[in-house]
């Protein structure tokens, strides 16, 4: 049931062809997808299976997928309810049609780039993180005021300078050699696989991540603090949304 993962090397891909490896009660497996699961804080991907007869099944959410031996990249696409009869007709080696809410997932990729330009504005650790498609929530590990009009200021101006936004791989002991790279406490880079994946904004912020981003900051938009709180006696938390 491995499944390779196509969005990690283009998020900007809203379909691909596959062919079902199993169907179980976690969900629905395939060779391949352009779905990304829930992980790293990010919302996992809504769209649809097309049948080779046209026949649509709607997916509401996408996991990782759990059995023996399961990586990052093995995802399990959710069916909403209600579809049980078209389940019962899937089986190993079908062909099918994988199409993601593409709307909803550049919502995910503009807001989870703009989390990490909070990263190079407020330069403290995460302590947990949410990517959905309406905001963004980032608890920073600090004691430190936070000025929701400098934050919004700087936001402004990074994503006003189209700073490029690519990814790169580097082996595992690379990683143990560069720990200041993680700046998030709650949730590690996955280890073991042999490469660990970085996002870089150009001259901006460099660290692990598995997610989907744009291309270029400027994508991201307008940006508002809807939200600057103290959760905890050490964290402050902040929300984004689009303004």
């Amino acid at each position: 049931m491995k499944t390779r993962a196509l969005f990690r090397d283009d998020a900007y891909l809203t379909h691909c062809e596959a062919a079902i490896t199993a169907v179980d009660e976690q969900g629905i497996h395939l060779d391949q997808t352009v779905f990304y699961p829930l992980g790293g804080g990010q919302a996992g991907d809504a769209g649809a299976l097309i049948l080779a007869d046209g026949t649509r099944i709607a997916i509401a959410d996408t996991r990782k997928a759990k059995f023996e031996g399961a990586t990052p990249d093995d995802a399990v696409h959710v069916p909403a309810p209600g579809q049980e009869t078209l389940l019962a007709r899937l089986g190993a080696g079908e062909r099918v049609r994988a199409e993601i809410d593409w709307e909803r997932r550049y919502r995910h990729m503009r807001l989870h780039t703009a989390s990490h330009l909070i990263c190079a504005v407020l330069p403290y650790p995460v302590d947990g993180c949410s990517i959905t498609t309406d905001y963004a929530r980032l608890d920073l590990a600090t004691v430190e005021p936070i000025e929701r009009e400098v934050v919004e200021a700087r936001l402004a101006e990074l994503v006003g300078a189209g700073h490029s936004v690519s990814t790169q791989w580097i082996t595992d002991e690379e990683m143990e050699q560069r720990p200041e790279l993680v700046r998030t406490m709650s949730v590690k880079p996955p280890m073991g696989l042999g490469r660990v994946r970085l996002l870089r904004i150009e001259n901006v912020d460099l660290q692990p991540c598995g997610g989907t981003h744009v291309r270029n900051t400027r994508e991201i938009g307008a940006l508002r603090v809807a939200k600057l709180e103290k959760k905890s006696a050490r964290t402050r938390r902040l929300v984004l949304e689009f303004a």
